[in-house]
């Protein structure tokens, strides 16, 4: 972590005490009046954002996914506004030490949320939450259903039957079973009820695709 660079939106003073403090020389300390650019630059960034009542409506535009965000909050702001996920908070006042903790817990735990995200089409699945989402909307999977959408990330080429049966339910390639063609079927009729995408997963000659 000796390369992180700490970025911090919200509060210049603790840009300008961070700055000056020995913990924090092994980390590179920026200070961002912009917001928008404290967004772009997320590359082995953790962002500090210090919230209050003038900056809130900038907060609420932060997605989740993009970086690791440890939110510096007092007692003015409801708890209720926070991010969640793996995304980690503090309240004022607060030592040094303490603070020092959520940083490298903030971006221990962004960094096993995201080797757990993986990008289907305009969808996003969490396959530790077993969650696929779009557009703030979210739908719970059973295991198998995780397992199958991995399979198709990973292939760029229709998948048969025969592929879903042996990497998904382990069966061999010869076995009579209706089990895909079940699954699908409930996989297609949930994706339709919560996201209206009557195209999720098609089929031709060669198999099933996303």
């Amino acid at each position: 972590m000796h390369d992180l660079t700490v970025s911090i939106f919200g509060s210049k003073i603790l840009f300008e005490i961070l700055n000056e403090i020995k913990e924090f020389s092994k980390y590179k300390v920026k200070f961002f009046v912009n917001f928008n650019k404290f967004i772009e630059e997320r590359n082995n960034q953790i962002g500090i954002f210090f919230l209050n009542n003038e900056n809130v409506n900038f907060y609420k535009n932060i997605k989740v996914e993009n970086f690791p965000i440890l939110t510096v909050f007092d007692n003015s702001i409801s708890k209720e506004l926070l991010l969640g996920g793996a995304q980690q908070s503090i309240a004022v006042p607060f030592s040094i030490h303490d603070l020092e903790k959520k940083i490298t817990l903030t971006f221990a735990k962004y960094e096993f949320k995201k080797n757990s995200l993986i990008y289907l089409n305009d969808y996003l699945i969490d396959k530790n939450e077993r969650k696929i989402k779009k557009n703030n909307v979210e739908l719970q999977l059973s295991e198998k259903e995780i397992d199958f959408l991995i399979l198709f990330s990973k292939n760029k080429e229709p998948i048969s039957r025969h592929l879903v049966l042996k990497n998904v339910w382990k069966y061999s390639s010869t076995s009579e079973t209706h089990t895909v063609e079940t699954h699908i079927h409930r996989l297609r009729k949930k994706i339709l009820e919560k996201f209206n995408d009557s195209h999720f997963i098609k089929n031709n000659n060669k198999g099933y695709y996303i």
